[in-house]
């Protein structure tokens, strides 16, 4: 279910039964927390995050406070929040958001995933993101964000977070590009990169069409790796468009392989900075 994080969407998507029935979730502080920033809500802000809220994304200052300062800029553009997706790791919650009215963050609406840390007296800490303006017209005909949201196979967690990283390291990071078959169904594969077709055909034609313009993608190191049953977020750096991006993967996994992919790049800025935290620094992971 599409959740925007309005101040009336908030309190439904509190009373979801997927977060209603789990007393031990963090998934309710983070979404009443994002609820109250785009709200202007500040008392509410004070009272889930802490003072020392560490940010991540390079424009938005870090520390409560000045987040709370720019908040204004948000309320005049009018931005708001759609949540696809919402996923829990440990003291990890990651999102996958539509950002709309979001000029602020660069154009009119934006593609996100959003990581928020909830340290253990239950405050907000940490938040890492990555974004980029939505495309409309996409070589799959599929959306940057449609497609399954339904969590399953818990017991599969950790399995299917190794079936991620060992997908980057051979494939993204070059270790042993030939074993992609290993690791993705040849059959049936969605793909939301807007630039890539469905299936294993497609990756072969983006790679090829990349690499004769001296041009692929390179991953160079893993930060993060985040799953919730069927699905997995990795997090990573690494050269496209001769610069330094962060790379956020999503895959779905059915029966030990993987079937969908969703990303986001964003390269990482070098000017304008608002915190000197870097994109990829704090995780425990």
């Amino acid at each position: 279910m599409k959740k925007t994080l309005t101040a009336a969407a908030v309190t439904a998507l509190l009373a979801t039964s997927a977060l209603a029935d789990d007393t031990t979730s963090i998934k309710p502080i983070v979404g009443k927390f994002l609820g109250a920033v785009l709200q202007g809500d500040v008392d509410t802000m004070r009272d889930l995050a802490n003072v020392d809220y560490i940010q991540h994304n390079p424009f938005i200052p870090t520390g409560l406070e000045p987040f709370i300062g720019m908040l204004p800029v948000l309320q005049e553009a009018g931005t708001t929040a759609e949540n696809i997706r919402m996923f829990e790791d440990g003291n990890y919650v990651f999102m996958h958001n539509i950002w709309r009215n979001a000029a602020p963050f660069g154009a009119d609406t934006m593609v996100s995933f959003d990581i928020i840390r909830v340290d253990e007296k239950g405050k907000v800490a940490e938040h890492w993101d990555a974004l980029q303006p939505l495309v409309s017209d996409t070589v799959s005909g599929r959306t940057q964000t449609d497609g399954p949201t339904e969590v399953t196979d818990l017991d599969q967690t950790e399995a299917n977070k190794a079936l991620a990283v060992a997908l980057v390291q051979d494939v993204l990071m070059g270790r042993d590009p030939a074993r992609i078959t290993d690791y993705i169904n040849a059959e049936s594969y969605a793909q939301h990169n807007p630039m890539i077709a469905d299936g294993l055909d497609g990756i072969m034609a983006a790679v090829e069409t990349l690499t004769a313009q001296n041009n692929m993608f390179l991953y160079t190191e893993i930060h993060a790796v985040l799953g919730e049953g069927n699905f997995v977020l990795t997090v990573s750096e690494g050269q496209w468009n001769g610069t330094t991006n962060a790379f956020y993967d999503l895959f779905r996994m059915e029966d030990g392989m993987i079937v969908e992919h969703w990303d986001v790049i964003q390269p990482v800025p070098t000017e304008g900075l608002a915190n000197t935290n870097g994109m990829f620094t704090g995780f425990d992971n």
